[in-house]
């Protein structure tokens, strides 16, 4: 029963909270409407200044803008507020003003009288001087403040979701980490923008206040004389002190308020409040307090000063001084006789500081950031995902997260590609144009920035999105900056496939497969070889474009032979024999002729001669033979290109590695395949011969 009492207590109290910002609301816009008794006014004037000093102290306490993020809102509800108050009192003062000066209340009168002396004239200048201070210099510099922080703030969106993605995509953080984060930055931005437009409000109530005071003033003159028979002279002081009090009664909290907006606008983001700011930073360094007051001291000397007060200020001033310089020294003391304290150390460097290199990185001009921030509908995080979804799908693992950074070193459309920390590619991409690539048969020429394709290097040219359709009507491949990003990705990838298997994802590989065949694995790693023979065995596959997607095969064949040899070389050419079917048809369609070049059977005994006298892994190939090989290896790779086929040399397994290594340089598109890897079922049609010009 108590139970319910309370949860129906506490549903009653969360009602009224729902309720009292529309009833405020409503409660205000009526003060504009129904009269108020005297009596009212003296409790709304002293709740507005009440509001007025509470809105102060929370912003001088507020460590974070977004701690009081409905700061532009009050600001607006205040002066909706005092507005109200305005047309309230006003209406009082010209209705009631001849009966005497608390016509308005008790406030009113007390602001009008005997905060100015009763004088109207020293009244209206205290006014005057409070509007130019609000209007002209704190309205003014908040509102300039709050215009330059919402701009900053929204330019430097994008940087910062980029960053959360980028860590996120990392895993050094997880979703609700980043959905807190983004909810942070969106705050932010709001409330800048909010406080850039709510500072108007501030701006528009001191014009307000200086032409309801004139209308006021000349009302009640009029009033005053020509319908309740005053004098000129006590018609002026009547209603001016009433309007000077009513004036001064609304601009005292306004000011209040905008020193507010100021000090929240105006402040950096740390962990201290204002107070504390101060203290730490202003008062701070005791040199700066000895010449202060040092020179303090000297004015008080001087004849004719209030010596008194300069002297005394600068007693003030050294006495903090001295008791700084005192703590300085003390705290060396405090150090030598406490040194097992060990939170002094925590300044030492540590192995924290040392921060592993990504293993693929991508890093862009602040240009092309949007292209990443899903805000502005930037769809790059998303295609990479596909590429290493696809690569994993192609080749056979899952390559490593590609780390995303802005970098303002690069130009603002330029980006760069890294592989543990070294680049291996880079170009230009802009966003929200379109780059037209020429396969070699375009009919005309477009206009735009002529470039090349960053991928592959085809001429190209970067158009604007009206000259889409045109460009692939006349031949050109168009894509837009995301695609031009991306394929440039995916080509480094799978040229670097073999860098990209390292230990780490070798054995997630090995631990995915595990749970498919646990009997499999268990057998060969590490029972017959070792890790790193594994590693190094599917490195030399990947090297040479061989996808491991069929990673039981290998297994079975690795498993097989590991018992005869440990060498990964040897070990790779019965892995490629067996992989024969997949590596041919990678170049050939199933059941096609398989048309290759060959070599010329002296160079062909040649070549065994060198590796037999060298090793598979010499390097004992005469300069004059190699430039020979490398010439004759170039012609006919040219003639089959010409002829439309896969660049693609056969030879005897024994030389297959040497000549694959040899050439890969060089003619890093040519292919170096053994007749083991040949499928039974395949026509081989030799078109060239290497060396057969000799």
């Amino acid at each position: 029963m108590n139970n319910t009492a309370a949860l129906s207590s506490l549903t009653d109290i969360n009602n009224l909270k729902t309720l009292a910002g529309p009833i405020l609301i409503i409660m205000i816009l009526a003060m504009m409407v129904l009269p108020l008794p005297p009596f009212i006014l003296d409790f709304l004037f002293t709740f507005n200044i009440a509001i007025s000093i509470i809105v102060l102290m929370v912003s001088l306490y507020t460590k974070n803008p977004l701690d009081f993020a409905v700061f532009p809102t009050i600001l607006l509800i205040t002066t909706l507020l005092r507005l109200s108050l305005n047309i309230a009192s006003t209406r009082v003062v010209l209705l009631e003003g001849h009966t005497g000066p608390d016509a308005a209340g008790k406030v009113i009168e007390a602001f009008g009288h005997f905060l100015v002396g009763g004088n109207y004239t020293v009244g209206l200048i205290v006014f005057i001087i409070l509007v130019i201070i609000n209007f002209v210099v704190i309205t003014k510099g908040a509102g300039r403040i709050a215009e330059v922080s919402a701009r900053f703030t929204l330019d430097a969106m994008p940087g910062k979701q980029m960053a959360i993605d980028a860590d996120l995509n990392a895993g050094l953080i997880g979703e609700d980490e980043a959905r807190k984060r983004r909810s942070d930055i969106s705050q932010e931005a709001d409330f800048y923008g909010s406080m850039d437009g709510a500072s108007k409000f501030v701006r528009g109530d001191a014009i307000a206040g200086i032409l309801i005071m004139l209308i006021t003033i000349i009302g009640g003159l009029l009033v005053g004389v020509l319908q309740h028979d005053l004098e000129l002279g006590a018609a002026a002081k009547q209603y001016t002190m009433l309007t000077i009090g009513d004036g001064l009664v609304g601009q005292i909290p306004a000011l209040i308020i905008s020193t507010a907006a100021g000090l929240v606008v105006s402040r950096v983001t740390t962990d201290e409040d204002l107070g504390e700011q101060v203290l730490s930073q202003l008062f701070n360094q005791p040199q700066v307090l000895v010449i202060t007051a040092c020179i303090m001291g000297i004015m008080g000397l001087v004849p004719g000063m209030p010596n008194f007060v300069f002297l005394f200020i600068a007693s003030i001033l050294g006495s903090i001084a001295y008791l700084k310089i005192k703590n300085i020294a003390v705290a060396p003391t405090i150090e030598s006789i406490a040194p097992e304290i060990p939170s002094i150390e925590k300044a030492d460097a540590s192995w924290d500081d040392v921060t592993p290199i990504d293993t693929l990185g991508l890093e862009v001009g602040y240009r092309l950031i949007p292209l990443v921030d899903k805000a502005q509908q930037g769809d790059l995080l998303k295609r990479i995902n596909g590429i290493r979804r696809k690569f994993a799908q192609e080749i056979g693992f899952l390559p490593p997260v590609i780390h995303i950074r802005d970098n303002l070193e690069l130009r603002p459309n330029a980006y760069r590609i890294t592989l543990k920390g070294s680049v291996i590619g880079q170009g230009e991409s802009y966003s929200g144009m379109y780059l037209a690539i020429n396969p070699g048969r375009v009919t005309m020429q477009l206009p735009g920035t002529v470039t090349s394709d960053p991928a592959f290097g085809l001429p190209a040219v970067w158009i604007e999105a009206a000259l889409r359709e045109q460009a692939q009507i006349n031949g050109y491949t168009v894509v837009d900056a995301s695609t031009v990003v991306t394929t440039h990705i995916n080509h480094l990838i799978h040229s670097h496939a073999a860098e990209l298997l390292g230990r780490q994802e070798l054995q997630k590989l090995l631990d995915h497969l595990n749970a498919q065949f646990p009997k499999l694995i268990e057998d060969l790693v590490p029972k017959l070889l070792p890790l790193s023979t594994v590693q190094k065995i599917l490195h030399n596959l990947l090297e040479e474009s061989v996808h491991i997607r069929d990673m039981r095969t290998i297994i079975d064949v690795l498993t097989e032979h590991a018992t005869q040899t440990q060498d990964a070389i040897e070990l790779t050419a019965i892995v490629r024999a067996a992989l024969g079917r997949a590596i041919v048809d990678q170049f050939f369609p199933a059941g096609a002729e398989v048309q290759v070049m060959s070599l010329h059977h002296e160079l062909e005994n040649i070549l065994i001669q060198v590796m037999q006298s060298g090793g598979i892994q010499g390097t004992g190939i005469e300069p004059g033979l190699a430039d020979t090989l490398l010439k004759e290896a170039r012609s006919a790779a040219l003639q089959q290109e010409k002829l439309g086929l896969p660049i693609v040399l056969l030879v005897p397994g024994a030389i297959r590695f040497l000549l694959a290594k040899f050439l890969r340089r060089a003619l890093p598109q040519l292919r170096v395949l053994s007749h083991s890897e040949i499928p039974d079922s395949r026509k081989i049609k030799i078109t060239s011969l290497v060396g057969g010009n000799k």
